[in-house]
């Protein structure tokens, strides 16, 4: 009896200085939300009201994992374990940009940063969330960010259009025409003489021809076969980060985004801030496609492949690809937008070719595109099939 009463003491004093806190944290502007060592939610500021779109009698109690979309709500509890475990600071003392959920489903991206504080001698965090899909600020929160993606564009980009107007192809080209032209004036009288001359001349157009193609072979493989560094990323990082750059503008308000990560083949090989990229425009393109549809539905999953690879895919439920732009989708200056350049799958196609994986399109079980491409896996002990 005497310990259940120490607990009730204890609970009573850390309720009475929750109170006090309430107070003070209700004056901060942007949200803040204070939790338990098991996840629960002990207070809930009024810029958290305003944010989320809850009453705080009706998160008290609950778990934060409320308050996120997959895969950080199935995860959360892990994370605080691990660190009540082993102490190990994974995401306290940080700040970092990632995505939370309204009380209506929508997903919108946020800063969120971490903190942790005794309350009755008992161990609580503090979460300080600032909504950045209208922010002033966001430029300068995601300017690195941005930066980094923008470079990645920029030099896939001059890839695509050197591999389309490199100035060594002039030469090759010039002589077919002139080759092909004199051919085709020696055949206008097809005497003995003249076709000798015009087999020569068929037969240096071909020789300029196969130039060329290697001219272009060198070409690719120099933008291939760059000095590409791999690292071991986590996939639930790179979806989260480009899930909110892409949905910074607001985007994602009506848009029903469910995210679903293999926890079998969790880490991959890959240079994180390419890969944010090609997330990023697959995820763009999605919700640019659903614009005008009724429902809005966006799928990201990552599932385990064979050969030690990983699919990641990216769903939507918009009104599909046409046909005639589907087999040549990934070419440079191919663009299903009427304003579109048609640099933006070219540059995820290179991406993902000079990592070793394969991207494709094709029709999702949702009724709009799926786009898919396959990286290595990270954890198989070094072993790849």
């Amino acid at each position: 009896m005497t310990n259940t009463a120490e607990n009730d003491d204890q609970s009573d004093s850390a309720f009475s200085e929750l109170e006090k806190l309430h107070a003070l944290i209700d004056m901060v502007p942007e949200a803040m939300v204070i939790i338990d060592q098991r996840g629960h939610i002990r207070s809930f500021s009024k810029g958290a009201e305003r944010m989320f779109g809850y009453d705080e009698e009706q998160v008290l109690g609950e778990n934060v994992s409320m308050l996120m979309p997959s895969p950080d709500r199935e995860a959360h509890d892990d994370y605080i374990n691990h660190y009540l475990d082993t102490g190990e600071k994974r995401m306290i003392g940080t700040r970092r940009v990632t995505t939370a959920s309204r009380c209506n489903g929508s997903t919108f991206p946020i800063e969120l940063s971490v903190g942790e504080m005794p309350i009755a001698g008992k161990r609580h965090f503090t979460g300080f969330i600032r909504d950045i899909t209208e922010s002033e600020e966001r430029e300068q929160t995601l300017q690195a960010l941005q930066a980094d993606l923008a470079h990645v564009s920029r030099i896939s980009a001059m890839g695509g259009i050197a591999n389309s107007i490199a100035h060594e192809l002039n030469q090759p080209l010039t002589g077919i025409a002139n080759y092909s032209a004199a051919g085709v004036d020696l055949l206008a009288d097809p005497s003995g003489a003249y076709i000798e001359e015009a087999r020569h001349a068929f037969s240096e157009c071909r020789s300029e021809a196969l130039r060329a193609a290697g001219i272009i072979s060198k070409l690719r493989d120099f933008i291939s076969r760059g000095n590409t560094v791999l690292e071991i990323a986590s996939i639930d990082r790179l979806v989260n980060s480009a899930t909110a750059l892409a949905l910074v503008n607001g985007d994602g308000r009506d848009v029903d985004l469910s995210v679903s990560i293999d926890p079998r083949c969790k880490s991959v090989l890959a240079v994180p801030v390419q890969i944010q990229q090609v997330l990023f425009n697959l995820i763009r393109n999605a919700l640019e496609a659903m614009e005008r549809t009724h429902s809005k539905r966006l799928r990201v999953t990552s599932t385990c492949a064979p050969e030690g690879k990983v699919q990641v895919s990216v769903s939507d439920c918009g009104p599909g690809l046409d046909p005639h732009v589907a087999s040549r989708l990934f070419h440079p200056f191919i663009s299903t937008k009427a304003s579109g350049i048609g640099l933006g799958l070219a540059i995820c196609h290179t991406i993902v070719n000079a990592h070793g994986g394969k991207i494709r399109a094709g029709p999702s079980d949702m009724g709009g595109t799926e786009f898919a491409f396959t990286l290595k896996r990270a954890d198989l002990g070094g072993e790849y099939d």
